[in-house]
């Protein structure tokens, strides 16, 4: 029986565990057990924490026989990407500068998802630093792409998105500041949630670039996305989505979202809103020229935080870092003090222009990535490659960080394609529930 809990949604272990058919330890050892004997475990998790999570299994395996669960996932392991502190646990963020980084307390949103319940199986290979879309990284590992050997997984939350694909995990917490949940999500045929900027913690996440990071769950179902959101949280679970689409206002953005759009990630997309459209969903187009503007910004703004927040991290030992994320952070160097003050303030003005102007819709919808996974040896050997790839990977779910919104990647028809649903900032729970019934609509 145990086998088929590889392939389960982490609400239906849950709900298992709530009718004593499945038990916390039990299940946890399994997962244990399938990352000793995994070929491609190495390459996903960067250490398993196996002490704490036969600790935290027994306290579910208590507590459900008592009758006493905390919630849905009570018992149910979670994998966690390595930039949110575990005690007593290395957390090095894919890096050789953090090498041997050992914190002493947990990260604010892990010591609420442990009060919930949740067991935490290990951490996750990720980008170096979390700077980069694509997953490629020579200094760790880089983790595998469900779709395609050859290929890269999608970053930064690279090991978050495989354990999931590869049955290492029933779902993962990652980090998104330019895509890095949505990305991996998308290419490895998976759910992937990018919550508003300050809805969840940041205390104890190893920073890229505070204004943007947050913090989001990767699994199988909207709905498993929907139950990790209250875990972390701390609170009760939301009531059952509806059933369908039908009336939902949807927006196609044309604005940047659809230009060069490779065969497949257009060919995903169309049918996606085919399928929507069909569901009952009204489907207009849109044009945004505040998105193009705000797109000009993001270079000023993502990379002068970054490299003011790592600069003498990074100058202290350049040489452990793989050459294009150093050369990435550099570029920060380059920016003016006042041209990023000035981009802040200008962002500000455009986002109320983008929030007005989607206001009379459910969701603006638009494909998750115009390009499918690249191929990992080239990205090695080839600069231009890699830097025109990074940049085209990000560049459709950066929308949704410079506009400030949440925003949920869902799977299409088409392997390594999805589509995207953004809602304005702190819309996550109606954005979840709409996600609910458009993936019946796409199944």
């Amino acid at each position: 029986m145990s086998g088929t809990w590889f392939h389960m949604t982490a609400a239906e272990l849950g709900r298992e565990i709530g009718a004593g058919r499945i038990n916390p330890v039990t299940l946890t050892e399994a997962f244990l057990d399938r990352a000793a004997e995994h070929p491609l475990a190495p390459r996903i998790y960067a250490r398993m924490t196996e002490t704490r999570a036969r600790g935290e299994a027994m306290g579910a395996a208590s507590r459900a026989k008592l009758g006493f669960r905390k919630g849905p996932l009570d018992g149910v392991p979670l994998s966690w990407k390595d930039l949110f502190d575990t005690a007593g646990d290395g957390t090095e963020a894919g890096s050789a500068l953090l090498k041997g980084r050992v914190p002493v307390a947990d990260a604010q949103v892990l010591r609420v998802a442990t009060l919930m319940g949740s067991v935490c199986l290990g951490k996750t290979h990720m980008s170096e630093l979390a700077f980069s879309g694509l997953g490629l990284n020579p200094v760790t590992a880089t983790p595998p792409c469900l779709n395609d050997d050859a290929a890269v997984p999608g970053g930064s939350s690279s090991g978050a998105a495989a354990s999931v694909a590869f049955g290492l995990a029933p779902a993962a917490i990652g980090s998104d500041t330019g895509g890095s949940v949505r990305i991996p999500a998308a290419w490895n045929d998976l759910v992937g949630l990018k919550t508003s900027a300050g809805r969840l913690s940041l205390q104890g996440v190893v920073p890229l670039c505070e204004s943007f990071d947050t913090v989001g769950p990767l699994a199988h179902s909207v709905e498993d996305c929907s139950l990790i959101l209250a875990l972390l949280e701390g609170r009760r679970p939301d009531a059952p989505a509806p059933e369908t689409v039908s009336g939902a206002r949807l927006a196609v953005l044309e604005t940047v979202a659809l230009d060069d759009l490779r065969a497949a990630p257009a060919k995903g997309f169309d049918d996606a809103c085919t399928r929507l459209s069909r569901a009952g969903a009204r489907i207009d187009r849109i044009t945004a020229p505040e998105i193009t503007e705000a797109m000009q910004l993001a270079a000023i703004l993502f990379t002068a935080e970054a490299y003011g927040i790592w600069r003498e991290v990074i100058e202290a030992a350049p040489q452990k870092m793989y050459p294009p994320i150093l050369e990435r952070f550099r570029s920060g160097a380059a920016v003016p003090a006042m041209d990023y003050v000035a981009g802040w303030r200008r962002l500000a003005v455009l986002r109320q222009q983008w929030q007005a102007r989607i206001a009379g819709f459910d969701a603006v919808i638009l494909p998750t990535s115009p390009i499918l996974p690249p191929n990992a040896e080239r990205l090695m050997t080839d600069r231009d490659y890699y830097v025109g790839e990074n940049l085209l990977a990000l560049r459709n779910t950066r929308i949704g960080n410079m506009m400030g919104g949440c925003a949920l990647t869902l799977p299409t028809s088409h392997p390594s394609c999805g589509i995207t649903l953004l809602a304005a900032p702190l819309e996550e729970q109606r954005l979840l529930r709409l996600g609910a019934a458009a993936e019946r609509a796409l199944q």
